[in-house]
């Protein structure tokens, strides 16, 4: 049977992410597979039709802006250099920071902690209100978000599904169209930008210091604010992975009942599997067990009957 082009993407992908991390780099800022959902990235792409082929487990950000445009001044002739679009990337924008986890508060509780964390200084009275081309310095938070290929229409309505239930209100298909040799291949977007923000902090002045806007006290703030966030973003990420895993359960099982599960990891799901193993090989024992019993056997335990034709207790 010839390899399906999904089968040979998967394999191609799998192959990239079982390199040692040391080797492995995709086009993040971070250049690998975040750690908060390896688990869920290999639960994934343990289901035949689904392969993961983008990910971000969630992140809090400190961006600076590429070079903007300069509005007052008409550009007749085609600019050189690269100039940032209508968000700031592009045009030589940088990460002053980034985390995949929640920021610890304890870590920063000196004067200027989340200053000195985001490269940022205190303005002075002599600096001059930044004109609308500055280059400004974002603080962001956004949560998870995964694009998976999947083989078929129903591997992608079973991922929507779990998606949808799991809070990622914003994730959708796309790729609905068959390709010439008539295979359909959608791409699901699992995400949810309702509990996102992005909050001016800070821009560059043209001597390249990072100028705040804010002071220590409403950085704290906000960054509070994005560590409530990472708290409803791994809950929602933990719904999606347990109601991902019951939407192909039968499929593994077609005898098994679907169930709320707790989500595991890789260890705790081997034995898991391991003791359910060994409990079917018991079930099956005892089936052979009870089919050896003798007709005189069977005949005997029939006759244990009290007049009221009630079994006796």
């Amino acid at each position: 049977m010839a390899t399906s082009r999904f089968q040979t993407r998967k394999q191609k992908i799998l192959e990239q992410l079982g390199v040692p991390d040391s080797d492995y780099h995709d086009l993040s800022p971070k250049g690998s597979v975040d750690e908060p959902i390896r688990g869920l990235i290999r639960d994934i792409n343990g289901v035949a039709g689904l392969i993961t082929t983008s990910s971000c487990s969630g992140r809090i950000s400190v961006f600076l802006e590429g070079q903007r445009a300069d509005v007052s001044v008409v550009v007749e002739q085609p600019q050189e250099k690269t100039v940032a679009g209508p968000g700031g990337k592009g045009g030589g924008g940088s990460w002053l920071f980034i985390s995949h986890d929640a920021v610890p508060m304890s870590e920063t509780e000196g004067v200027e902690g989340f200053m000195e964390m985001f490269k940022l200084k205190t303005r002075d009275s002599s600096d001059r209100a930044p004109a609308v081309s500055a280059r400004y310095i974002h603080i962001k938070f956004e949560p998870m978000i995964l694009h998976i290929l999947t083989a078929t229409l129903e591997d992608s309505q079973r991922v929507l599904t779990a998606a949808l239930s799991a809070g990622f209100r914003e994730s959708g298909a796309v790729s609905l169209n068959p390709s010439k040799s008539g295979e359909l291949n959608p791409i699901v977007a699992v995400r949810s930008m309702g509990y996102s923000f992005d909050a001016i902090i800070g821009y560059q002045k043209d001597t390249g210091e990072n100028v705040a806007l804010v002071d220590e006290a409403h950085l704290r703030t906000l960054v509070a604010i994005a560590n409530e966030r990472f708290n409803i973003n791994s809950e929602r990420i933990r719904r999606f992975q347990t109601s991902l895993l019951e939407q192909y359960a039968p499929l593994s099982n077609p005898n098994a009942k679907t169930t709320n599960l707790e989500w595991e990891d890789a260890e705790t799901r081997k034995q898991r599997k391991r003791e359910e193993g060994l409990a079917r090989q018991r079930a099956l024992k005892e089936e052979k067990d009870a089919s050896r019993t003798s007709p005189k056997q069977e005949s005997e335990a029939s006759e244990i009957i009290d007049p009221t034709n009630e079994l006796l207790i």
